[in-house]
């Protein structure tokens, strides 16, 4: 208990910056009310005022809250949500930063995960993931390909890339906690080519048969294949039509405390992967209003910006 109440003051101290004068809601579900409680505990003593909410657990990540939770985060000026799934990419999480507040998502934490992520330095993070995002930014086509057979291209200019850095320190901010990621929505129905996801998936946890093997065409992913698990990814996207299979993000991890734990609130952030998601990408800029939103971690993947190497063989060259 002691480790988690010194992993929940980094969190809301450092990284979100918590002060006296401002208000703190936590928002959390059965399976993580131990997390919510530490994070409670250390705030009350940190915040003007703090509030602890319960809610069921969400079936899939990108569900909305309860319409009572959602009306309760317009109101703080900074809530923290350690969740089972992810609320991240709901309008929710994007209109209680429209009004001010800072919001931090932890879809999927655990004891043993905040333990470990939060004891790095997120200052060196936050300058690598900066760097990551200043070359996305200027890039026009961002190629991927891995030993396993991946070959992805991926058009993204004009698109501004989002530093998820782990500190979360001004009004309206929201990301990850723990984070360390660059991402961006790619321009919407034009990735093409072919992925191999090895490492994760946020609705399966760690791989453990074949690789799911995604064929993506005019910014879809058209054919799943592999063992169960390609069939279940299918299954749980296509529940929601079309505008799930949408390619919603390329993500570059930069947390090199992280490690493929199977949470994909880790694994995404483990320098040296890249991440693809599927379905929703209002978050970022994009048009998929989908109440779904599922990543899929690659790694040993060489990365190139134009004809900028940005990653070789699973090592970030920066």
């Amino acid at each position: 208990m002691e480790g988690l109440l010194q992993s929940s003051k980094t969190a809301l101290d450092i990284c979100l910056g918590l002060k006296k004068s401002e208000t703190l809601l936590i928002i959390t579900d059965d399976n993580k009310y131990p997390i919510g409680k530490a994070l409670y505990t250390v705030g009350k003593d940190l915040a003007k005022e703090s509030l602890l909410v319960m809610m069921p657990p969400a079936e899939v990540n990108g569900q909305e809250p309860p319409p009572s939770v959602a009306d309760l985060m317009l109101k703080y000026d900074v809530v923290v949500c350690p969740t089972t799934k992810s609320v991240t990419h709901t309008d929710a999480k994007r209109n209680a930063c429209k009004a001010g507040s800072r919001v931090a998502t932890m879809p999927g934490i655990t004891e043993d995960i905040m333990a470990r992520t939060l004891k790095a330095d997120y200052n060196i993070i936050a300058e690598r993931t900066l760097k990551v995002s200043e070359i996305l930014d200027k890039g026009k086509i961002a190629k991927i390909t891995t030993p396993l057979g991946t070959d992805l291209t991926m058009p993204i200019e004009g698109i501004k890339a989002i530093s998820s850095t782990g500190l979360i320190l001004e009004p309206g901010q929201g990301g990850n906690l723990p984070s360390g990621e660059s991402f961006l929505t790619p321009v919407e129905g034009q990735s093409e080519g072919v992925l191999y996801i090895d490492a994760a998936v946020a609705i399966i946890g760690k791989i453990k048969s074949d690789p799911i093997k995604v064929t993506i065409k005019d910014g879809y992913a058209v054919k799943f294949e592999g063992s169960y698990e390609a069939d279940k990814l299918f299954e749980q996207l296509n529940a929601f039509g079309k505008p799930a299979m949408n390619i919603a993000e390329l993500g570059i991890g930069t947390n090199h405390e992280a490690i493929i734990t199977g949470k994909i609130l880790e694994d995404e952030k483990v320098m040296g992967t890249i991440h693809v998601a599927f379905g929703n990408n209002i978050s970022m800029g994009g048009t998929h209003d989908v109440g779904i939103h599922i990543d899929g971690v690659v790694t040993k993947a060489t990365v190139y910006i134009d004809d900028i190497k940005l990653m070789e063989d699973g090592k970030l060259i920066l």
